[in-house]
């Protein structure tokens, strides 16, 4: 072959295998769907594991209960986040803003927080919610099943709160939310203990540690960084963007 041809093919196929080497376009593992399921599972599975129904705006009340900081001390995890003034946070399946506006305190007066979710009732519930806690710096994003819909490299953190384990496209969902981060960002991933039987929580809704590492593993470029279990039910998983 020509040298003038070889050296350009060479240079290309040197580059693709970079980009697989460090998980800009990493395959994506093959979706199952089942006829025999959970019943509280929508038949797909994902690596092993089925994927939970999404839970509709109809049941916002739950998220807002008065007994949620003691039963899941929610306040811990936001302790546990160390947000800092400035930071920018995208809350994912924010539904209706529990965490947003405690997170927009926390990064005020120049921090952001992007609250997204797939349903419009949910955002209008949300901004009448952060209009009661006097929180200007949240931002309501719709988002799709497959992408949150948030800029490249527009974000330090990104929370998710049970709520990783219904998303119906898991692989899209999560290399939308890695192209989101900023260099060194970090997702917080929050789950009910799949390993502990007495978190009475129905099991397609609950992640264990090996699962998450499992499946955060298809992206190179994705490291599961540490655990923090100071919470009575649910596991904070840490993910670092390499």
């Amino acid at each position: 072959m020509n040298l003038k041809v070889l050296l350009p093919l060479v240079a290309s196929l040197t580059l693709a295998s970079f980009a697989n080497l460090h998980g800009a376009d990493p395959k994506r593992p093959e979706y199952e769907t089942r006829a025999d399921h959970d019943q509280n599972g929508i038949g797909k599975f994902y690596l092993g594991r089925e994927i939970a129904r999404v839970m509709g705006h109809q049941a916002a009340g739950w998220l807002e209960r008065p007994e949620r900081e003691t039963e899941e001390r929610t306040d811990l995890l936001v302790e546990a986040m160390e947000l800092k003034p400035g930071e920018f946070v995208a809350d994912i399946g924010a539904g209706s803003g529990y965490f947003c506006w405690r997170m927009g305190k926390k990064v005020a007066p120049n921090g952001k927080v992007f609250a997204v979710d797939i349903q419009q009732e949910m955002l209008e519930l949300l901004q009448r919610n952060m209009a009661r806690h006097e929180v200007s710096n949240v931002t309501s994003v719709l988002g799709t099943a497959s992408d949150p819909k948030l800029p490249a490299a527009s974000v330090h953190t990104i929370l998710l709160v049970d709520v990783y384990h219904e998303f119906e496209f898991p692989f899209e969902m999560l290399q939308s939310m890695i192209h989101a981060l900023k260099k060194g960002g970090r997702i917080v991933w929050v789950e009910f203990r799949a390993e502990d039987p007495s978190v009475n929580i129905k099991r397609v809704h609950k992640m264990s540690v090996e699962q998450a590492i499992k499946e955060a593993s298809v992206f190179p470029n994705l490291h599961w960084e540490k655990t923090i279990d100071v919470l009575p039910q649910q596991h904070i998983m840490i993910f670092r963007k390499s």
